[in-house]
């Protein structure tokens, strides 16, 4: 019999620290009118050294947050799969080492790296695998610390980028829904619009202690902002159009939260009111891999989730890396 993949729990987990657009302007010359003008965010989550909020913790909250919903034990899971590009270490895994902050002992555990695409590249394996049946229950973890690799003294990006993490639970189950279908694009020719840069010196001293990479983020803004849109617009009539859906169907779309701007300006181009998007990246900023996890947490706590109503995700990345799907949402 077919299976189908159903997300049954959702997790989020952000630092404490809030990094205002008001804290901003006094490490970059920018303002705070300028910032939301720019990007609709108002503040940030920002990892702080004196707390233990490193990515496989901030991981590991979200998922036992998952699985509390899901009411699944870490022992029954089959597979953890994470989206990330800020690893605790280069080696093992944040996967690995969730799984042993869960004693997930069953799991088969491994990362992806897909830019801010990491967590739909990572729903998507999960989704092949139960497809397949060699899974039955996963763990998918969108994670990510860029306060760990921004340039603070670049005003175009260090105002964007946050640090957090959401998860989902998913299990296998004949009934008809769950992920509908997803969809992956990549175009590596385009990797220069966003990409990472040896080197990471100077720390704020709001930020002092702050824990780095030996590497920073580099972006060509007004390029990735065009390219954003016309990858997202045409990734996600890609969907629609697999799964004989129009623009009036979707109930709900659950973007990665980058840019409102850019937001809007796909939300437009497939025909569906912002009413129907959600959006929080006023309060969290653009936390790369988690964005949608911990949006479609919030959606889902918040009661913007009902059974049996279509759900666009969406997201783009460094790579370059794009990809939507679309879930009838079945919890």
């Amino acid at each position: 019999m077919m299976q189908h993949a159903h997300i049954i729990g959702t997790g989020l987990s952000v630092p404490e620290r809030i990094l205002s657009n008001k804290d901003l302007e006094g490490i970059v010359d920018t303002t705070d009118e300028w910032i939301v003008r720019r990007s609709g965010i108002h503040e940030r989550r920002i990892s702080s050294p004196d707390r233990d909020e490193t990515t496989t913790h901030l991981s590991t909250q979200a998922s036992n947050r998952a699985l509390e919903m899901a009411g699944v034990a870490p022992e029954d899971l089959d597979m953890i799969v994470v989206g990330t590009v800020t690893s605790d270490c280069q080696f093992p895994s944040t996967a690995c080492m969730v799984q042993e902050s869960l004693n997930a002992d069953k799991a088969v555990a491994f990362d992806v790296s897909a830019g801010c695409s990491g967590f739909m590249y990572a729903l998507n394996v999960v989704n092949n695998a139960i497809q397949c049946g060699t899974c039955r229950k996963a763990l998918v973890v969108g994670v990510d610390r860029l306060s760990s690799i921004v340039n603070w003294q670049d005003r175009g990006t260090c105002v964007l980028l946050a640090d957090g993490a959401g998860a989902v639970v998913v299990s296998s189950d004949p009934r008809e829904g769950g992920i509908l279908s997803s969809h992956l694009k990549s175009n590596g020719k385009l990797w220069d619009l966003l990409y990472s840069s040896e080197g990471n010196g100077y720390t704020p001293s709001i930020l002092q202690g702050l824990s780095k990479k030996p590497y920073h983020l580099k972006m060509s803004g007004n390029r990735l902002f065009k390219q954003a849109i016309e990858c997202l617009t045409s990734i996600a009539k890609t969907a629609l159009k697999h799964n004989s859906l129009s623009s009036d169907e979707i109930d709900l779309v659950v973007p990665h939260q980058a840019n409102i701007r850019i937001i809007q300006a796909m939300a437009d181009n497939i025909g569906v009111p912002m009413a129907r998007v959600f959006t929080n990246l006023h309060k969290y900023g653009n936390t790369s891999s988690a964005s949608i996890p911990i949006a479609l947490d919030e959606a889902n706590r918040g009661g913007r989730l009902v059974m049996g109503k279509n759900v666009l995700l969406v997201s783009f990345g460094a790579g370059l890396t794009w990809g939507a799907s679309i879930l009838r949402w079945s919890m």
